[in-house]
């Protein structure tokens, strides 16, 4: 189970939903975050299932997958990766599909990038 932070509020759970300004976690709606849609989600810890967002976002690990119409910066991530922006990962366990450039170790599947791929 992740520990949360979003605007100064930690909440716990699996799966993580951002969309507009409300927080669901695990298909339970659980407060708002700040209207900017310009604020980065930061998640601390492990998420288990799935991420989404509407913002970018950095995170440890995900156990699913991680759908952000902003930038990724995590470390491993299990299932896809898909992002508006750019993505900075560890190692992603199947695809990466991202509006601008790639950084990454190892890749289980295929990297469609708008910018450059480097992966380390």
């Amino acid at each position: 189970m992740a520990s949360i932070n979003i605007d100064g509020i930690t909440y716990s759970g699996n799966n993580v939903s951002i969309s507009g300004n409300n927080i669901k976690i695990d298909g339970i709606n659980v407060g708002e975050c700040s209207t900017n849609p310009k604020n980065v989600i930061k998640i601390v810890g492990n998420i288990e299932g799935n991420l989404k967002t509407d913002r970018s976002v950095t995170c440890d690990n995900v156990g699913g997958d991680v759908d952000a119409l902003g930038s990724v910066d995590c470390d491993h991530v299990e299932g896809d990766v898909d992002a508006g922006g750019s993505v900075n990962c560890s190692d992603v366990g199947k695809n990466i599909d991202a509006g601008g450039s790639v950084r990454c170790y190892n890749v289980g599947g295929d990297i469609d990038a708008g910018g450059s791929v480097t992966c380390r």
